[in-house]
């Protein structure tokens, strides 16, 4: 496996890094066995980073990882958590909380839901405009220094949010959505990054499913978050789906998959960058993992870029409600 190191205080991980999200939450029912499977199924092709949230599943999703993880090395894997989303009984949203205390509240949950003594890289899932990321951050230092937590990230938040925490603790990545389709971080996200010596776990990167090569206009109306998500509706769906077919075509000459190719041009973005890959199942895992196998010349890049041009994607990546929480979208 090989492997890249998060900026320059971070830990060393795989190239490719498991997201779980799916495996408890968002995208309709998932297989327990099955997903349990999947996580060994990484860990056994070298991957070793792996990627949740207290709020996946209101806990569910750190429990299973807790079971799949039982018996296997600790410190073979690097466990990335992001905390702040309040839920209620019902599956529903009550806003955000990144308040010191309730950051350590919620810190100690997941250790004891993930029976472990610590973190590797724990981060705030957005910006909590009530709390100025200082506070956070000042709090978060003081759990790396108790020993609870070994590094800290962010995720969703913006260049100059970025400054201010590193300047009280130094971050070892940002968590952000970025792909063939979600270019944004570009602009000036990814240089005050590279600035700063803070690497990059990229979420997203098949943009949900939807230019991954197995999405169709059949399933538009899935009975998950995604029927909600303004690039699956209507005349965006067909125009995010003609993209894919021209991806396609490029992936045909090279002897691979459309999501193969598309991991593979984020992972091509830079060495700082670590794509996550959200498969539930061991069969898509296998398929992601065949992105690291392929070499992306600039003229496969070229290519890809004219099949896939920055800011082709037709409509937001999230709703409305969901872009107004984005630090990371504000200009």
């Amino acid at each position: 496996m090989i492997t890249r190191q998060l900026g320059t205080t971070g830990p060393t991980v795989s190239a490719l890094g498991l997201g779980a999200m799916g495996m408890s939450d968002f995208y309709g029912p998932a297989d327990r066995g099955e997903s349990i499977a999947t996580i060994h199924a990484a860990m056994e092709a070298g991957v070793t980073l792996i990627d949740t949230g207290d709020f996946y599943g209101i806990g569910h999703n750190e429990l299973l990882i807790r079971e799949a993880l039982q018996g296997k090395p600790r410190d073979k894997m690097v466990i990335s958590v992001k905390f702040g989303a309040l839920r209620d009984p019902a599956g529903g949203w009550n806003g955000y909380d990144a308040s010191p205390a309730a950051m350590k509240n919620a810190l100690a949950h997941s250790l004891n839901r993930l029976g472990t003594d610590h973190i590797d890289i724990y981060r705030p899932a957005r910006l909590d405009p009530k709390v100025p990321i200082e506070e956070t951050i000042g709090a978060m230092a003081e759990m790396v220094k108790a020993g609870y937590v070994r590094h800290i990230g962010l995720s969703e938040v913006g260049a100059d949010t970025i400054r201010r925490a590193h300047a009280v603790h130094p971050i070892s990545d940002l968590q952000i959505e970025y792909s063939l389709i979600s270019r944004n971080p570009e602009h000036e996200i990814l240089p005050t990054l590279r600035e700063l010596g803070i690497g990059v776990t990229a979420y997203g990167v098949l943009s949900r499913g939807l230019i991954s090569g197995h999405w169709s206009k059949t399933r538009d109306a899935a009975p998950d978050f995604r029927s909600h998500s303004p690039r699956f509706q209507g005349g965006n769906l067909d125009a995010n789906l003609a993209l894919v077919e021209k991806l396609r075509q490029v992936a045909a000459r090279k002897g691979v998959t459309v999501a193969q190719i598309a991991i593979a041009w984020v992972a091509a973005q830079g060495t700082d960058i670590v794509p996550l890959v959200g498969a539930r199942k061991r069969d898509r895992l296998a398929e992601a993992l065949g992105a690291l196998d392929l070499t992306l010349t600039p003229a496969d890049l070229a290519e890809i870029e004219a099949a896939v041009p920055k800011g082709a994607a037709a409509g937001d990546r999230y709703n409305a409600q969901g872009m107004v929480m984005l630090d990371s979208e504000r200009r």
